[in-house]
């Protein structure tokens, strides 16, 4: 990489430090400078946290059709064909360009490249690339260690997006009321030119002009009282993406874990599904006075059990916790010590195990609290397969997006095969663009608010958002409850609002913002489905209809300069 060729261009800014983000920075920053924003620490993000693999068609056994079959049948009728097959056929590549960046995969000396593969729910063969069960952490500090090796990427923890510079901010001096004339109506100027970004330690907000910028900020599950996510999964790529005028998709398809660990000290352990395959059972804990608990409750609603799939699952625990006002369940493992014993309790389950001992919950005698737990977003920014959005100058790679892929619902270990090939693509398309004559960009001007006297506000209106969005917008739905949510959600928005007007901003004011942007738009997308299909549940529309389509969500025009 010539260093000095770079002097003076404007670097291509991705937000986001996860596997989509990394794979990007990674693809571009020997052609262009890169700086990647991290809102946490480097570590902090989704990718860390995945425990599955990545899928990649390389056994003799196995083939592109396979693979696309297993992804179409998962996303029950909603997956783009040309996304899944573009997607399985890139497959091998991906892991091979992981495999030469120096992830440590489990290794197996009679398997292709090398690899041990792995079977998971909905793959009709092994074909699952893993490292032991903490697969996303490999991958992340492989990819991380490179880039910080890297000349061309400049990695900024602690610093988050504000919002997106468009032609809109040449209209009005931001923040402000006052116009002026900067040429915005000019179509060359709608375009995406840069970020506002917030350095959280300085707390000053920063404009960073960029040659192009990359959303890959991951999934929004923390707009739910539970969730297996992060807390940096605010939907902040989503909510800036939406105020800049791109059109979302199929965001009413969030799928929910069954089994997520019912501790305050530990708000997003999933505990494993393969628990439940062993023999754990799902009971009810007392109920009230005279009831002991330990009654059994999923052969009432399945008869495959607690071994029916995890939406069938995760539906019939929230129905038992509202019908009985619970907040949890209990997954009680002792019939597995009792049919195999405490030995092979621990050493097949040795991390949740350790988890739960260390909280003073010892799994071989004791039931384990859980609820479900929102895990992964299968809609997001709509993109084509070079991760373009609808505003030039803007792209989006990863849990941020909504490419057709998962449909109404996600196949396992497809998330982390769709950062890989879809990161690599629009790399390459960032690099083909024309570069843009660029403007000066109008600085962010905070002139006219001050500090945040009541902090409370922030926290009240954070918990609101998520309890309402927990019991009115979860695993079953019904119309009334949605109408609810989207009025007490526009209540909640006009509030925030006002105060992201008048006070200085904060990381917690900005990832509230985002998460009641991101809240409005899975109950509009999940008003306009009349069906239940794939992760979404509606008591009033519980069939399936026969021909059904994505939900795209277009901003009207008006709103679009706010």
């Amino acid at each position: 990489m010539n260093t000095d060729s770079m002097a003076g261009r404007r670097p291509v800014v991705v937000i986001g430090a996860g596997l989509a983000g990394l794979a990007v920075a990674l693809h571009l920053a020997d052609k262009v400078p890169v700086i990647v924003l991290a809102k946490r620490q480097l570590d902090e993000g989704a990718t860390a946290w995945a425990q599955g693999g990545i899928v990649g068609v390389l056994g003799s056994d196995d083939s592109i059709e396979s693979h696309v079959h297993d992804t179409l049948d998962a996303g029950a009728g909603l997956v783009d064909e040309h996304t899944a097959r573009y997607i399985a056929e890139r497959s091998a590549d991906a892991v091979r360009w992981l495999v030469e960046s120096g992830v440590p995969f489990s290794a197996d000396p009679e398997g292709p490249l090398g690899l041990h593969l792995t079977r998971e729910g909905g793959h009709a063969v092994r074909r699952i690339a893993h490292a032991a069960d903490a697969t996303g952490k490999a991958i992340h500090d492989a990819l991380i260690e490179r880039a910080r090796a890297h000349p061309g990427i400049t990695l900024r923890e602690r610093w988050m997006a504000v919002d997106l510079v468009t032609h809109r901010h040449f209209r009005a001096q931001v923040r402000d009321g006052a116009h002026h004339d900067h040429g915005h109506d000019d179509p060359a100027m709608r375009r995406c030119w840069g970020v506002y970004a917030l350095d959280i330690d300085s707390r000053r907000v920063e404009t960073l002009p960029a040659a192009a910028v990359v959303l890959a900020t991951g999934g929004v599950g923390k707009v739910y009282r539970y969730t297996s996510n992060p807390d940096t999964a605010t939907g902040d790529g989503i909510a800036m993406a939406w105020r800049a005028g791109c059109r979302v998709g199929n965001m009413e398809f969030i799928q929910f874990h069954p089994t997520c660990l019912y501790h305050p000290q530990e708000r997003s352990f999933l505990i494993t599904e393969a628990l439940r395959g062993e023999g754990a059972k799902l009971r009810l804990p007392s109920t009230g006075p005279g009831d002991p608990g330990g009654q059994r409750f999923m052969p009432a609603h399945d008869e495959r059990g607690e071994l029916a799939p995890r939406d069938i699952v995760a539906r019939a625990i929230d129905f038992e916790m509202k019908k009985h006002g619970l907040d949890h369940v209990w997954l009680d493992a002792t019939p597995i010590v009792a049919e195999k014993g405490e030995e092979f309790l621990k050493s097949h389950f040795p991390t949740v195990h350790a988890r739960c001992l260390a909280l003073g919950i010892d799994i071989a005698r004791q039931p384990i609290p859980v609820v479900p737990a929102a895990h992964y977003t299968c809609g997001g920014v709509v993109t084509d397969l070079e991760g373009r959005t609808d505003l030039p100058g803007l792209f989006a790679v990863g849990e941020t997006t909504y490419t057709g892929l998962h449909g109404a619902n996600r196949l396992a270990s497809n998330s982390l095969l769709e950062c890989v090939v879809l990161g690599r693509s629009c790399a390459q398309a960032i690099l083909e663009a024309p570069p843009a004559a660029a403007p000066v960009l109008p600085p962010w001007d905070e002139s006219q608010v001050e500090d945040a006297d009541e902090q409370v506000v922030i926290a009240h209106n954070w918990d609101e958002l998520r309890l309402l969005m927990w019991n009115y917008v979860g695993i079953v739905r019904t119309t009334k409850r949605l109408e609810r949510a989207l009025h007490r959600i526009k209540l909640l928005r006009d509030e925030i609002d006002d105060y992201y007007t008048n006070f200085r901003v904060t990381r917690d004011l900005l990832e509230l913002r985002n998460l009641v942007e991101c809240a409005e738009l899975i109950v509009q997308s999940a008003l306009h489905r009349h069906e239940s299909r794939g992760l979404h549940y509606s008591r009033d529309f519980p069939q399936t209809l026969p021909v059904s389509f994505p939900t795209v969500l277009t901003r009207p025009a008006r709103s679009r300069e706010s």
